[in-house]
């Protein structure tokens, strides 16, 4: 399947450099590619990619059914191998993209837990903060819900991108998309407490001077960090909801659209391309969208 790495290895190129996707993105697509030529090794077709049907990847997709893949899995699937063919077809390395008529499994929205400010409060109160790691851990969660960003947003955050006077931090988003993000003064005074009286004590690593947050060796956190950061509070304060970094976003998003903010303003504070992204994050119940219209409808 030398043809195949050949062929994979260009696909990850014109990710990175033509659509600027993030590396979680990159990885994500070409693992789909990689998943579909090892089908191929299993099936014993020796098949290079422009001579594969529409037929040979309906069969991909039935054996990843099988596998037990969620119908969201396979639709991620399928938006990898819609990349790859038209990378494929831009280059002109095939003439036909057979992924033009293959469709995605239907997919209900999932939302995400949401926590209460009440809930937030919580968590953040069973951090020690007679250790270290206990106050910059709560700079951290105060940042990931006082400013809605993605946990790799958290990890790459520079001070040199903290304006405090202004009242914003620039953060570095999906496929090195800069944004300016409003901080509140509470995820304000908790990264002051943290600059100024624990990183001066954190042995810094060449290469992580700018870098806001830190472990105990002085490197950039992991991402995988964060999330442990995170369940291990929630389990403390004994919330049983599924919990991730991004259920701080979510959070941050709805409490401002409960509390009246305008839709595209939270797009923007979030890094959406889309609106219709956006909307995901406001599954407000009924009475208050109910509320809303009274309030706000000429007719109402």
């Amino acid at each position: 399947m030398l043809v195949w790495q050949s062929y994979i290895r260009g696909f990850e190129a014109y990710l990175k450099l033509e659509r600027s996707l993030s590396q979680n993105s990159v990885e994500a697509y070409v693992h789909d590619v990689v998943k579909l030529s090892q089908y191929l090794e299993i099936a014993d077709l020796s098949l290079t990619p422009e001579q594969i049907s529409l037929k040979h990847l309906q069969d991909f997709l039935k054996w990843i059914t099988e596998l037990g893949m969620t119908a969201r899995t396979q639709a991620r699937v399928i938006s990898g191998m819609k990349a790859f063919y038209k990378y494929l077809f831009l280059e002109n390395i095939v003439a036909l993209d057979p992924t033009e008529m293959l469709e995605s499994p239907k997919i209900g929205r999932k939302l995400p837990d949401t926590l209460s400010i009440e809930e937030i409060n919580q968590m953040i109160a069973t951090l020690d903060l007679s250790k270290p790691e206990g106050g910059r851990n709560k700079a951290m969660l105060e940042t990931l819900y006082g400013c809605g960003l993605r946990v790799t947003e958290l990890v790459n955050l520079q001070i040199s991108n903290l304006f405090f006077n202004e009242g914003f931090i620039r953060v570095v988003g999906k496929g090195d998309k800069e944004r300016l993000v409003p901080i509140g003064s509470v995820a304000e005074k908790q990264i002051s407490i943290y600059l100024d009286t624990i990183r001066p004590h954190v042995p810094l690593v060449k290469g992580s001077e700018d870098v806001l947050f830190l472990n105990r060796r002085g490197r950039k956190l992991t991402r995988v960090m964060i999330f442990t950061i995170i369940k291990e509070a929630a389990l403390r304060a004994g919330i049983k909801k599924r919990i991730s970094p991004h259920t701080f976003r979510h959070s941050f998003a709805t409490h401002l659209v409960e509390g009246g903010a305008d839709l595209r303003a939270v797009q923007e504070m979030l890094g959406h391309e889309s609106i219709t992204t956006t909307e995901i994050y406001t599954h407000l119940d009924r009475e208050y969208l109910r509320s809303t219209i009274l309030q706000f409808h000429p007719r109402s």
